[in-house]
């Protein structure tokens, strides 16, 4: 069952800073041009704390980790951070509109969740489940993070099946507590709720369901980790729960309209050689091959792909000189997919890493997960521009996965290859804070 639970989230007080100027995207969206435009936002702003910039005369008792931990206590001391009076949750609400990575009407759209302690549970609990894999070197360094500042930043996003229910009990017709547009043009509201009869209606709606991941597996993963040390080196158990059994989570309900996901795409670079004929030739034993105007743009690639799509798998290879619409894949016999389920083979990102990257231009599993010889983007228009002016030898557009599709995956116990899912837009990070001690 899935536990969730108030707390006295930390606040940045508006009296003292901007919160617009504060918060910022999740640490892994934040590009070293976003990194340098939110230290020039404001001193206070969470940057310097989640993605804080390395020093050359770094040292193991002074780094990026410890000014991050020195600022954190700094700024609750000097009262730039509050610490809400009661136990809360906080209703959350997005307001957007749906990039133009993916068709659509450009009509704005609202996903509506709330923010809420969520307890930490293993997989083989079958409460929480993840859609995605994860890497060693990032968990590495939140695992850092997290033991020096001893507190969560951002929120995991979690998705739940709840028919509105939830919703319907916070709604509110006040006016937000934050207000904030980010970069992207999105208008981020958050609203505290701190009625007792309230949070417990939640906390009974929530106890039956089950979550899947949707953004945040290498910070969850992080989060048990450190869980787990702190339970080893615990004195005492006495069975009650304390602040490391928990985690800041953002619950939505994926029964609700407002979930949007993004495609990222593949960039492919660094090969010994690489021919658009010969990928031509071998792609042929796997899909179905038509060429496509090389001149093409990013709102046709887009569009070419989201038609083909409804038939089933469609990939656009973009070479320098030719391009290729891929669909209808052959059936090349089970050994090549290995163990995985008819579910997974049915993706248009499995289809990709296992018949084009590994089949065909023989970039290893372990390449592609080390970004060796493949790296990603979200926008096809960034994707055209790195193969035509010479950064990428070939780029791999793809329509995006589809929410059931996540969510038959991840109950089903299976994994998708890393960048597979890109939810749109992100949680900001600042908005409340969770701090353990």
């Amino acid at each position: 069952m899935a536990i969730i639970s108030p707390f006295r989230a930390w606040r940045y007080d508006p009296e003292r800073v901007s919160v617009q100027q504060a918060v910022t995207q999740p640490y892994d969206k934040i590009t070293p041009a976003m990194q340098e435009a939110y230290y020039q936002f404001s001193p206070y702003n969470l940057v310097r704390i989640i993605l804080g910039r390395p020093l050359p005369n770094d040292t193991e008792s002074e780094n990026v980790y410890t000014r991050a931990a020195a600022s954190f206590e700094n700024w609750r001391q000097t009262g730039i951070l509050r610490h809400d009076a009661e136990p809360s949750i906080y209703r959350y609400s997005q307001t957007f509109r749906i990039p133009k990575s993916i068709p659509s009407t450009g009509e704005r759209v609202e996903r509506r969740g709330f923010i809420a302690l969520g307890r930490l549970e293993n997989y083989s609990a079958n409460v929480i489940f993840r859609h995605e894999q994860t890497l060693a070197k990032p968990k590495a360094d939140r695992l850092d993070l997290l033991r020096s500042t001893r507190a969560h930043f951002g929120q995991i996003f979690m998705l739940y099946s709840g028919a509105g229910k939830v919703d319907v009990l916070i709604e509110s017709a006040a006016a937000p507590d934050i207000e904030v547009t980010d970069e992207y043009g999105v208008l981020h509201r958050v609203w505290k709720i701190s009625d007792p009869l309230v949070i417990a209606s939640v906390h009974t709606h929530m106890r039956d369901k089950n979550l899947i991941i949707a953004d945040g597996h290498h910070r969850y993963e992080t989060a048990l980790t450190y869980r787990n040390e702190r339970r080893a080196t615990a004195e005492t158990s006495s069975g009650m729960p304390v602040p490391y059994d928990s985690a800041m989570m953002t619950f939505v309900d994926m029964d609700l309209p407002g979930l949007a996901i993004l495609p990222t795409h593949r960039l492919v670079f660094g090969l010994p050689s690489f021919s658009a004929a010969q990928f031509q030739g071998a792609a042929k034993r796997y899909f179905n091959v038509e060429e496509v105007d090389v001149g093409i743009d990013a709102a046709r690639a887009t569009a070419i792909l989201h038609n083909a799509g409804q038939a089933g798998t469609a990939l656009l290879a973009i070479t320098p000189e030719r391009n290729f619409l891929l669909h209808t894949p052959k059936a090349v016999g089970s050994m090549l997919f290995g163990r995985l389920s008819l579910r997974q083979q049915a993706l248009d990102v499995v289809q990709l890493h296992i018949c084009l990257l590994e089949g065909v231009l023989k970039i290893s599993a372990e390449e592609i997960r080390n970004q060796e010889n493949v790296t990603y983007c979200r926008e096809a228009s960034d994707a055209l521009s790195q193969v035509r002016s010479g950064k990428a030898q070939a780029a791999f557009l793809m329509n995006p996965v589809r929410i059931q599709q996540v969510r038959d995956i991840a109950f089903a116990g299976e994994v998708l290859p890393q960048k597979s899912t890109d939810f749109y837009p992100k949680l900001l990070s600042g908005l409340t804070i969770y701090a353990l001690e």
